[in-house]
């Protein structure tokens, strides 16, 4: 499974082109899908991306959902329905669609920001809010973090 980490601030050219991170086509040269998986968030004005494999993970807890019940029509609706496959060229950038690019508000760079298996495109403004926020809240929540410990 890929892990993404760090940020990284590239230029959206006109066309919707931005070249996705060397570090994150790195971790996801292993997949058979050579490109990654964009949606709009749900939660934030930011795009979650991910690779293949981790959009698989996810849609192991959509299945097990009863496949009649309104919480998996709701999850399969907000998250695959509103996925795109961008696969990446030569270089190494994709075409953001206009649909996306306005849900994040994305006109002349986007950050990527590393959540661990996934990652998150945003427009570079309202992630440091956001960001801010979330270690404000990690600070108060610490001690709830049970990572579990290495074994030599």
């Amino acid at each position: 499974m890929a892990l993404f980490l760090s940020k990284f601030l590239n230029k959206v050219d006109r066309k919707g082109r931005v070249s996705v991170p060397a570090p994150f086509r790195a971790e996801l040269a292993a997949e058979t899908f050579a490109g990654i998986i964009v949606r709009p968030s749900f939660v934030s004005a930011a795009l979650d991306g991910c690779g293949k494999l981790a959009l698989e993970t996810l849609k192991q807890g959509v299945d097990r959902l009863n496949p009649f019940s309104d919480e998996r029509m709701s999850f399969a609706s907000a998250i695959f329905a509103r996925s795109s496959s961008l696969p990446w060229d030569g270089e190494g950038r994709i075409v953001l669609p206009a649909d996306l690019l306005a849900h994040a508000h994305l006109a002349e760079r986007a950050l990527f920001v590393g959540l661990g298996e996934t990652f998150q495109i945003w427009e570079p403004g309202r992630y440091a809010e956001a960001e801010a926020e979330a270690i404000r809240r990690a600070r108060e929540l610490r001690g709830s973090l049970n990572a579990p410990s290495r074994k030599e």
